[in-house]
């Protein structure tokens, strides 16, 4: 009577503790976003951020009538998209990262794993490649990085599929030989494209650099939809990564579910892709903060993963914005402070010395 008692107690302790953090971070992502469309070379106030957004979000012009309207176009036209894009794709990029780790019942896959990013930068690249040729008409890079990652998405599938069945090893390896080829084709481009091959490697870098409301508005809602549902399906997703034998015990059905979430986390990362480029290690190292410190159970991991994903890519974008001369673009960042930092949770030796 007493150890279920006890039970009860931690699990409602954990519970508090859980809801305490989510309510931290996404406070901490309000303030954050107010601080960060401050930050730059034209100087504007906290207060001035918050009246501009109060105004506009109310459809209230007077609530901003003190501000001057260089300052108006600065804060919604293009600091705040440019924000509000990186914290979609943090959170996008980290959600998809705890589903591929849980689907594949590997700890270091991530969105990148079955190469869907990498269909996502061919796809890019071709379209960047033509743009540099092509000077009477700019072909928009979105809708094809996306449908590079769909298409690719569809071929690992085929590959992985034996006998009606796809099992998690199977996609791996054909994810490899997949994101391979196309790997392969991105470095004959590059090197087709000549003297002007750095627009495709500062795309490839991964940037927040000149987004506008439309990435915003063509991004956000596949994201957010893509979130919402894998988190409505987030019980199927703990049985799954128990295993296929132990998940068909349990009455789920393997291969829809896998299905459901392979198209979910791909769905993410080509959206996640297509308007940003590679940004490395998001997905790879958020979701293991979140099972180290706090939980495995997807129900909360997923929401979780979102916020701190989210916060953690617009500190990094902010980084790459004010603290060198000229803009590093933030997928460079996050690799070089992604890295060390996985290598530090991942494996005790490197903890013990640091």
């Amino acid at each position: 009577m007493n150890t279920e008692f006890n039970d009860i107690l931690l699990q409602n302790n954990r519970r508090k503790k859980i809801f305490v953090v989510m309510l931290t971070l996404a406070i901490l992502i309000a303030v954050i976003l107010v601080f960060s469309i401050g930050l730059g070379k034209a100087s504007i106030t906290p207060s001035e951020v918050v009246k501009v957004l109060s105004g506009k979000i109310l459809f209230k012009p007077e609530l901003y009538d003190g501000v001057k309207e260089y300052k108006v176009a600065i804060i919604w036209d293009i600091r705040l998209p440019r924000i509000l894009t990186g914290l979609i794709v943090g959170m996008g990029l980290s959600v998809a990262g705890s589903i591929f780790q849980a689907l594949l019942m590997n700890p270091l896959a991530d969105p990148y794993t079955i190469g869907v990013s990498t269909g996502a930068a061919f796809g890019a690249t071709i379209i960047i490649y033509l743009n540099l040729f092509i000077s009477s008409v700019q072909i928009p890079i979105m809708p094809f990085a996306f449908i590079g990652a769909i298409l690719t998405l569809m071929i690992v599938m085929k590959i992985a599929n034996n006998s009606g069945i796809i099992n998690s090893s199977n996609l791996i390896i054909a994810g490899i030989i997949v994101s391979s080829i196309l790997s392969a084709g991105i470095s004959f481009l590059k090197n087709a494209a000549g003297e002007q091959v750095s627009v495709i490697v500062f795309w490839l870098m991964g940037s927040l650099a000149s987004k506008s409301w439309t990435h915003v508005v063509i991004a956000g809602p596949i994201i957010i939809v893509c979130i919402l549902i894998a988190y409505f399906y987030s019980k199927d997703l703990d049985i799954l990564s128990l295993g296929d034998k132990d998940a068909k015990s349990l009455g789920v059905d393997v291969n829809k579910m896998r299905r459901i979430f392979l198209v979910l986390g791909s769905l993410i990362t080509a959206a996640c892709v297509s308007v940003s480029g590679i940004i490395g290690f998001v997905g790879l190292v958020v979701p293991h903060i979140i099972r180290f410190s706090l939980t495995t159970r997807n129900k909360s991991l997923i929401p979780l993963s979102a916020l701190l994903g989210g916060l953690i890519l617009m500190l990094a974008d902010n980084l790459s914005r004010i603290l060198f001369a000229t803009e590093v673009p933030v997928g460079v960042l996050t690799t070089l402070l992604g890295g060390p930092f996985f290598i530090y949770i991942f494996n005790p030796f490197f903890s013990h010395l640091i």
